[in-house]
């Protein structure tokens, strides 16, 4: 396949065993001693203002970012500068950039190219008018050529409103109401996805606080890679209102966080097409990154509708969208068309012509440069030289690659599965191990400030993103900078787990 980021598809029995091999034993962490005499002192001594800026914030902003992905212990990096695989903080240190603004600019941060676009049209009409703009057509033409199952595209806010969206088109399709999900899968923060979020088989036990126990009443989740239990959900809802879709992250959930098997997604495919559900993507990470028809492109897997974001707006504001066949995509209100059976979508800023422009030249740039092979290389490489350093210091850390988004479990905190069928078990399974679960999180954090402190911003120290921006030279670098923390890395005693037994 041209333009595509994967190379190889590692088993994920063998990921999952090592990963399981991981957390059945104590925590490796930096030593004390190197964290307090080298990270802190890098902290206190040459971020003076990114934690002057975070001391500012703590009085005016929640948490004192504005951004899930902004805070790293010890505290937040105030970013000034951001260029190709580099970031520059508001002290001018230096950073190659594996988070890419957490995966949507695989072309590398502030790409000269979309930014002379954006600049021309914000002197032409500014961001937005309210009105039709050709550069909406353009983008949704686009996505078509390279996708030609997204019959019909519409460009939302974000992915979040783009999943709602497409949630509400299959009720509408299909005349069920329930939804089912992979366990451990993000798919945006509405009431009834934040459900079985980041752990299989949390449910509603971590991160739904807040919402009515009603707004998640139709939402099922299941054991990512499970056929069998997908199924046997699957037969369970023909009694409770049917499935009206299947979502799924297709690289496998938290972004390939959980791999999932080369032919698992056929294998959902024809699932739903057994029970009369449809199929969702969400590709917002994997669409445009994975390939440029996407990762439906990859597994040659025909989804009804597909989720996007993040790249889709070119690593611009309001980036989300969802399209698919037309006979689904359609059923979105256009409009004045309220009233009618159709979902309502809408949004003050959807579909924006900056966004919309910015979008549409990132696609054609990552076609013309072949973007997403050049990053799936640089992601191979980085993957390869972290396995390399693992196996040559002798720790028990976990890297595989899915072509650019590359995984490092140092921790191993969010590779736990507690799914079952029965809300008992997967709530003992939970409670029972949650404070080493915590354990684990602050462990991971705290290998994230090493890689910080060390010239390397990551996604919470777990995921990387490599970019077009990366050159072998770059990752070589920065692998020499992994070998500095991964050399001060010793077993603790900290984070065993605590009565685990067999889910079903």
């Amino acid at each position: 396949m041209n333009n595509c980021a994967i190379s190889r598809w590692d088993d994920p029995n063998e990921i999952n065993a090592r990963l399981k091999e991981l957390t059945g034993q104590p925590i490796w962490e930096v030593t004390d001693e190197y964290y307090k005499d080298v990270i802190m002192k890098y902290y206190d001594e040459k971020c003076t203002a990114s934690r002057a800026v975070y001391e500012q914030s703590q009085k005016y902003i929640p948490g004192g970012v504005q951004h899930n992905l902004a805070f790293n212990k010890p505290f937040p990096m105030c970013m000034a500068k951001a260029e190709g695989a580099y970031l520059y903080d508001k002290d001018g240190n230096k950073y190659i950039d594996f988070l890419q603004a957490g995966g949507p600019t695989i072309l590398g941060s502030n790409y000269p190219v979309i930014r002379e676009k954006v600049i021309e049209l914000l002197n032409e009409c500014g961001p937005v008018t309210g009105l039709l703009h050709e550069s909406e057509m353009l983008i949704a033409r686009e996505i078509n050529k390279h996708m030609p199952n997204v019959e019909m595209f519409r460009m939302l806010g974000s992915g979040t409103e783009s999943v709602m969206a497409s949630l509400r088109i299959a009720r509408i399709a299909t005349g069920n109401k329930r939804i089912i999900k992979i366990g451990g899968a993000y798919h945006g923060w509405s009431d009834q996805m934040v459900y079985g979020l980041k752990i299989p088989g949390s449910r509603a036990l971590l991160e739904s606080h807040g919402i009515p126990r009603g707004a998640y009443s139709t939402t099922d989740e299941v054991r990512p890679n499970d056929l069998d239990m997908l199924e046997r959900m699957l037969k369970r809802n023909k009694l409770l209102g049917g499935t009206a879709a299947v979502i799924l992250e297709p690289v496998g959930p938290e972004s390939g966080t959980r791999p999932v098997a080369h032919d698992y997604n056929k294998g959902v495919r024809e699932l739903c097409d057994k029970y009369g559900a449809l199929m969702i993507f969400d590709e917002v990470v994997t669409g445009f990154r994975v390939a440029l028809s996407g990762a439906q492109g990859y597994f040659d897997v025909v989804p009804d509708l597909t989720i996007f974001g993040k790249i889709v707006a070119g690593g611009y504001p309001s980036a989300g969208g969802v399209g698919g066949k037309r006979e689904y995509a359609q059923l979105m209100a256009a409009g004045l068309a309220t009233g009618k059976h159709r979902a309502y979508v809408g949004g003050t800023l959807a579909a924006n012509p900056l966004s919309c422009l910015a979008g549409y030249t990132a696609i054609r740039e990552i076609e013309r440069t072949n973007a997403c092979e050049v990053a799936g290389k640089m992601g191979d490489r980085l993957c390869d030289g972290l396995k390399e350093l693992i196996g040559r210091y002798g720790l028990p850390f976990v890297a595989y690659n899915q072509g650019s988004i590359v995984h490092l479990e140092c921790t191993g905190a969010m590779s736990f599965d507690f799914s079952s069928m029965s809300f008992a078990k997967s709530a003992i399974g939970l409670l029972r191990n949650k404070d080493m679960m915590y354990v684990r999180k602050d462990s991971m954090e705290r290998m994230g400030a090493a890689y910080m402190a060390n010239g390397i911003v990551t996604l919470a120290g777990s995921r990387l993103y490599t970019s077009l921006a990366d050159t072998p030279e770059i990752i070589d670098e920065a692998l020499n900078r992994f070998e500095e923390v991964f050399r001060h890395v010793r077993k603790t005693d900290k984070g065993l787990v605590k009565g685990l037994f067999k889910l079903s």
